[in-house]
């Protein structure tokens, strides 16, 4: 992974999950942004990038997964986890189908535990990232060739 600190926007109603995150996240070297409902997560989100966000999947002014189809349209590239305390099948299949591209669940007892999805996710952002870079060039080389073909 690049060595740019990682930028991550926690969207929680509950202060001292907030508070406890952050402090955790800021420990592990991410540069932390907090909102607590939806409205301010969006405008967070707008302003700044953010390379991943925790999602409480209840917020005052809207789901979780709402806020996650919102994200996805603005910020495309961002990735998403669901952090939820209340755990059902039906708010899984909500948040997978709304980009999320994970669901934990509160009390997060074990923080290896997050720190392992937040990596894994971060990595797999870089990796996607890379490959459209390396995308771009191969397209970029192709246009070149073709151009030089028929130009002799």
């Amino acid at each position: 992974m690049n060595q740019e600190k990682k930028r991550i926007l926690i969207v929680d109603d509950d202060k001292a999950i907030l508070r406890n995150f952050k402090q955790i996240l800021e420990l592990e070297g991410y540069v932390v942004d907090m909102a607590e409902n939806g409205r301010e997560a969006l405008e967070k989100s707008n302003a700044h990038f953010y390379n991943l966000a925790l999602v409480d999947i209840r917020l005052p002014d809207m789901q979780g997964t709402e806020l996650l189809t919102t994200m996805r349209d603005t910020t495309p590239k961002m990735r998403k986890i669901i952090v939820t305390g209340y755990p059902s099948l039906e708010n899984a299949v909500a948040a997978v189908n709304k980009d999320a591209d994970g669901y934990m669940m509160k009390p997060i007892v074990d923080i290896n535990e997050l720190l392992k999805a937040i990596k894994e996710q971060l990595n797999k952002q870089e990796e996607e990232r890379q490959y459209s870079d390396k995308k771009v060039a191969e397209y970029i080389e192709s246009r070149i060739r073709d151009e030089e073909t028929k130009h002799n």
